[in-house]
């Protein structure tokens, strides 16, 4: 969550380009993401120095000696940020252009890589040295800023914020996921070193970047110090679709200055006939597109033959039900309406989860949770898919704060049930003496299929209702009248005072 100072140094970066006359939010947010990934690779290229210098392993930097850039070789050296953003503006605007950018462009070694892929139409757009110099001058005010804050992925959180500054954000139902509601998906699901992870509307890569450094924190030994695990991590666990270039362009970088050198992200339409993988990935995390707008003549036929619908909130979920391989789970965040809505596609896609697969949790939010970017109440569904049913009991938490405030402005509050959420969801077993008044508990699945598969929370959820008990109304009465004569008495005594 961006507050503060750091917001208002992203909105000073941000007049630099306008005033600059970089006027189109898209070329600023390419610029700035250009540049935030220069000022990254030398900051992870220096971690992962002395790293391997620690565990005394070889580390050959990629700034090393003599790089190729077209037919002359440089030094690499002066490819750093922290060595290029001292130079004269005029010189520095020479090596970013000339050199830096070129670097960027080719830095992949394999030229069928998503990072490839998606830079290789890169352009420099920075018109002039003087606006470059203040840029780097304020980027370099914006990283000292973020390395004063505790939270992990602070990098995804500035993403998110440039891309709040759109004009169209919200248009094509794009909402941005907080990165602690990510955190919390990623932390019910648990990866493993074995899983193939899917985004199939991955955006900025959140929900794989995610994964990925919770993988690292929780799972280092079993990947790191095992060749196979980690070529596994490295090339052949995450997958992303989408369809807007600069988010893949974004997403590829995210992911590569988060260590994972070979992601699979891909220009898709997930819900369309080229999306082809089904039975594939062991996990799903997502939030798909929301009241997008849909070409229904493109939808994938066997997403229509279950499910007959324009609704894109409905059809992802089916979507995801086969892109699952047997035993593959999934967690994603849904609109109020999937819970509950009458449509007989609706009620066809909550029963085909309680039926057919293994319906496990469904986790209301409140509609603050999206606020300022939208005020869309949602829920999170989790389920595995068995093709063979499964559903006993479904869990129901229904999250009233998520250790922020609620409104606009979305700051810090001492109120948080993510944690509960967390706990309770691994230790289920534990619930079945929960009262349906509290925060969460178990509704078995007899009890769904009798209110016609709705997985509303307030359809199961009791409220207690504390009487309160009134005085008698005469005494009520008597009451009015006495401070009726005192205020009277009052009156006269500031009468006889003028």
């Amino acid at each position: 969550m961006i507050t503060g100072e750091l917001k208002n140094k992203i909105d000073s970066l941000w007049e630099i380009f306008w005033t600059g006359g970089l006027t189109n939010p898209l070329d600023v947010i390419e610029q700035m993401t250009y540049m935030m990934f220069i000022h990254d690779l030398d900051d992870t290229d220096n971690i992962h120095a002395k790293e391997s210098a620690m565990l005394g392993l070889p580390y050959k930097s990629i700034f090393a000696g003599e790089v190729q850039i077209g037919d002359r070789g440089i030094d690499g050296r002066q490819l750093k940020w922290s060595i290029f953003h001292d130079f004269p503006a005029q010189k520095m605007y020479s090596v970013i252009q000339e050199m830096v950018f070129p670097f960027i462009k080719n830095l992949h070694t394999d030229k069928g890589s998503a990072y490839s892929k998606y830079m290789g139409d890169a352009i420099f757009k920075i018109p002039t040295p003087l606006m470059l110099s203040k840029i780097v001058d304020a980027m370099d005010d914006l990283y000292q800023q973020m390395a004063g804050l505790k939270e992990t992925d602070v990098r995804g959180d500035v993403y998110e914020y440039l891309l709040s500054k759109l004009a169209n954000s919200g248009v094509n139902g794009q909402f941005r996921t907080p990165r602690h509601i990510i955190r919390m998906m990623v932390e019910l699901m648990e990866p493993t070193s074995d899983d193939m992870i899917c985004d199939p509307a991955c955006g900025t890569s959140g929900f794989l970047v995610s994964a990925g450094e919770y993988l690292k924190e929780n799972r280092k030994e079993e990947i790191f110090y095992d060749r196979a695990k980690k070529e596994h991590y490295m090339n052949h666990m995450f997958y992303g679709f989408d369809m807007d270039r600069t988010m893949l362009r974004i997403g590829a970088m995210n992911m590569m200055t988060h260590g994972i050198d070979n992601p699979f992200i891909e220009y898709r339409d997930s819900l369309s006939d080229q999306n082809t993988d089904r039975n594939k990935y062991s996990l799903i995390l997502a939030n798909p597109p929301f009241k997008g707008s849909l070409d229904y003549d493109i939808v994938s036929a066997d997403l229509l033959k279950k499910c007959k619908t324009k609704k894109t909130e409905l059809l992802f979920v089916e979507l995801f039900v086969q892109m699952l391989r047997i035993g593959g789970r999934c967690a994603c965040i849904v609109p109020d309406g999937v819970l509950f809505g009458s449509s007989t596609a609706h009620k066809a896609i909550r029963q085909e989860l309680v039926e057919n697969q293994r319906l496990e949790a469904i986790i209301s939010m409140p509609s603050g949770v999206f606020k300022p970017y939208a005020g869309v109440s949602t829920g999170i569904l989790i389920f595995t898919k068995t093709e063979h049913g499964g559903t006993d009991h479904v869990w129901f938490y229904d999250m009233q704060a998520d250790g922020f405030s609620l409104d606009d402005k979305r700051s810090p509050v001492s109120q948080n049930d993510i944690p509960d959420i967390i706990e309770r969801f691994h230790k289920r077993d534990k619930e079945t003496d929960r009262k349906r008044t509290e925060k969460s508990f178990l509704v078995p699945k007899q009890e769904i299929i009798d209110k016609g598969y709705d997985l509303s929370i307030n359809k199961y959820k009791k409220v207690e209702y504390v009487p309160v008990e009134y005085p008698p109304t005469s005494e009520i009465m008597d009451k009015i009248l006495e401070l009726d004569a005192q205020i009277a008495k009052e009156l006269q005594e500031l009468k006889a005072m003028l």
